[in-house]
């Protein structure tokens, strides 16, 4: 980490996001998934466990360093994955059960910031609270997935830092010539798209409009995602409305059996 008076000031009443994703996929052994020479007998399945730019876009520009825990019982069991422009922070190993991941992130040294510690459970089968949500793990290979989006913000970076991560955005697959000679060394880079875009690109915040095909996250999810929080507050509140009305009518019955106690008493009392 660079010392603190070569980074600039802070950007004061600033914030910057950039998505990312943290995820598993495991698949059981098979003819098609052979198992791994030296695996043990015991063990079921492959299994991957990754940080990744969404989109398979690159976040070498800000991450630099990814720490994976695994269970203890596998050798080597805190392994650290250096950056690779283009490449996800991935561990591949074989097992037979689940458990959680401890994931510690390490930002550039430009950005001053200390690392981060994320979790993230291994899967081996599907899971869900319906069936429907078991099979939308799986793909058509029989992959199970376990994938969490995630949004690492950065509030207040120091200039240096923030000028890593708002220069440099450029559509996915946009190549410039080695050392800016050559046909194309004085090409501009593209305006950014629309807001409404379903583009993303590089080095940027861009989120895809539509879900892809082994890219299950996008505005669509998140409106989907909104619309469940929508229904389930609404239905909390008729729910809600409903007890409560209960209530008050137990109450009123309440307040009318004491009245008619009340008066029944003072009827039979001696003069």
């Amino acid at each position: 980490m660079a010392p603190n008076n070569q980074l600039g000031k802070r950007v004061k009443l600033t914030q910057v996001r950039r998505p990312f994703i943290v995820g598993t996929t495991a698949v059981p052994f098979s003819e098609e998934n052979p198992r791994p020479v030296g695996a043990p007998d015991n063990h079921t399945h492959s299994w991957s466990v990754f940080v990744k730019g969404l989109e398979d876009t690159d976040i070498t520009y800000w991450l630099r360093r990814v720490q994976f825990k695994l269970h203890e019982s596998i050798p080597n069991h805190v392994r650290m994955i250096e950056g690779e422009a283009g490449k996800p922070f991935m561990v591949t190993e074989t097992g037979w059960g689940e458990f959680d991941i401890t994931v510690k992130l390490y930002y550039v040294n430009e950005s001053g910031e200390k690392p981060q510690t994320l979790y993230h459970y291994l899967r081996l089968h599907p899971f869900g609270r319906t069936e429907e949500e078991k099979q939308a793990m799986i793909t058509k290979n029989g992959e199970v997935r376990a994938w969490s989006y995630e949004e690492q913000l950065f509030n207040e970076p120091y200039e240096v830092f923030f000028n890593i991560l708002t220069s440099g955005a450029v559509p996915k697959g946009w190549k410039t010539p080695a050392g800016g000679k050559g046909k194309g060394k004085n090409r501009p880079t593209p305006p950014l798209p629309p807001a409404d875009s379903d583009n993303v690109w590089e080095r940027s915040a861009m989120i895809p409009k539509h879900n892809r095909p082994a890219q299950p996250f996008s505005r669509e999810t998140e409106a989907a995602e909104v619309k469940k929080l929508k229904d389930a507050q609404t239905k909390t509140e008729e729910m809600s409305a409903k007890v409560l009305a209960e209530l008050k009518g137990k109450e009123e019955l309440l307040a009318k059996l004491k009245a008619e106690n009340a008066a029944a008493a003072a009827a039979v009392k001696p003069a």
